[in-house]
């Protein structure tokens, strides 16, 4: 994805203005870097999506770049590039302190260091043990003016899934479902029916595009044989990797998702899983792993979310059938929630969103909170947040 190209401006009132005129001024232009890093938005795995803007010594804009897909170069390099010999003297605009340790590429500060710019504005510190303030001290060490926390809330929202992986260990959560208003998710006979409308699905396969990696079971595979892409036109080249709980290796390797042999699917079994199938789909271009069951003897999900954090992925959206979507229910694994909601009755012979739960008393109310809701053609798009003071299940 090509980074988007800003219209080069004046900005209002010079860098060294006063300070009320300097922090509209680096509002504006942190929420330009913020844009460009929702550009990245489940592209970048491992690496964080990040968003940079520079502004030559006379206020200007000269450059806005967002992590490349793969996550290298990172977005300060790709703006050094794009402005040149204008970044001296500079202001720099970045959503994520630049890191300041060697990995795939050098350090991003140097970069900034050596093209010795002004100034350097931060939405956010970065938590990776690598990093943790030593981006920031390296470049005022150097003489350059840093100033961190600008528009740190909004910055977070699209970062939060590296964000909460390098503090936690696993990746923010988001579960969609799709169901009938009566609450049901298919008709008895399992078969496969459009419940939501042409545009909502669009929704969802934006949705997608935003993730690093697609999380499913092996019932909704054998159900519906979903292929899990991005289809909407500029969409196309974002689908995400795959991870499949498929405890006992039931997955056909004539299954659709396997597409032409160029996506990472990963099957997440457990040890009692045949070898025969283990080879069989790894002989269809599948990773196949094997995780710890649960009670149950099947695929331990929690297990499965550490499996993923190991794996870089920031952020994770959970399509799935009645079981796995009760599972992550209740025990709020989810981070976001993203309810459709079509205008059919199916009955209460249909196979309902969430399993049985033989409650005896009202579940706590404080777990989730409703973010908004939409209308998406004859459809409703419901979000609930995770409230920061639920527990999480560990």
């Amino acid at each position: 994805m090509n980074s988007a190209v800003l219209t080069s401006q004046s900005v209002s009132g010079s860098v060294s203005g006063s300070a009320s005129g300097l922090i509209n001024i680096d509002k504006r232009w942190m929420r330009a870097a913020i844009a460009q890093s929702r550009r990245a938005e489940g592209r970048t795995a491992s690496n964080p999506p990040v968003g940079c803007v520079i502004l030559d010594k006379s206020g200007r804009l000269c450059a806005a770049a967002h992590t490349a897909v793969g996550g290298v170069p990172h977005a300060e390099t790709r703006a050094l590039e794009m402005a040149g010999a204008a970044a001296r003297g500079g202001t720099v605009y970045v959503t994520l302190e630049p890191c300041a340790h060697q990995g795939k590429t050098p350090p991003c500060v140097d970069a900034l260091i050596a093209a010795r710019v002004a100034r350097i504005v931060v939405a956010l510190g970065d938590p990776d043990r690598r990093v943790n303030g030593r981006g920031l001290d390296k470049a005022k060490s150097a003489g350059i003016h840093v100033d961190l926390g600008v528009e740190a809330a909004a910055a977070g929202a699209v970062l939060n899934g590296f964000l909460q992986r390098i503090t936690h260990g696993r990746p923010v959560v988001w579960l969609k479902t799709a169901a009938s208003l009566d609450g049901a998710i298919a008709l008895a006979d399992g078969q496969k029916r459009w419940l939501t409308g042409e545009p909502m699905r669009h929704v969802v396969h934006e949705l997608r595009s935003r993730c690093d990696a697609l999380l499913s079971g092996v019932g909704t595979i054998l159900a519906d044989d979903p292929e899990f892409t991005c289809r909407a036109p500029s969409l196309t080249a974002d689908s995400p990797a795959l991870y499949i709980l498929d405890s006992q290796l039931r997955m056909p390797t004539s299954a659709r998702l396997f597409g032409d042999g160029q996506r990472a699917v990963t099957m997440l079994c457990t040890a009692s899983a045949s070898q025969q199938r283990r080879a069989a789909l790894t002989k269809a271009g599948a990773t196949v792993t094997v995780l710890p069951a649960d009670a149950q003897g099947r695929v331990d999900f929690s297990a499965a979310l550490d499996h993923l954090g190991a794996a870089g992925i920031n952020k994770v959206l959970v399509e799935a059938g009645t079981g796995i979507t009760t599972t992550v229910l209740t025990a709020a694994l989810a981070d976001e929630i993203y309810w459709t909601q079509s205008p059919h009755i199916l009955g209460s012979d249909a196979r309902p969103a969430v399993a049985a739960l033989k409650l005896v008393a009202l579940p706590p109310q404080n777990l989730y909170t409703q973010s908004r809701s939409l209308s998406v053609g004859q459809d409703q798009l419901r979000v609930f947040v995770k409230n920061v003071s639920a527990d999480r299940t560990e």
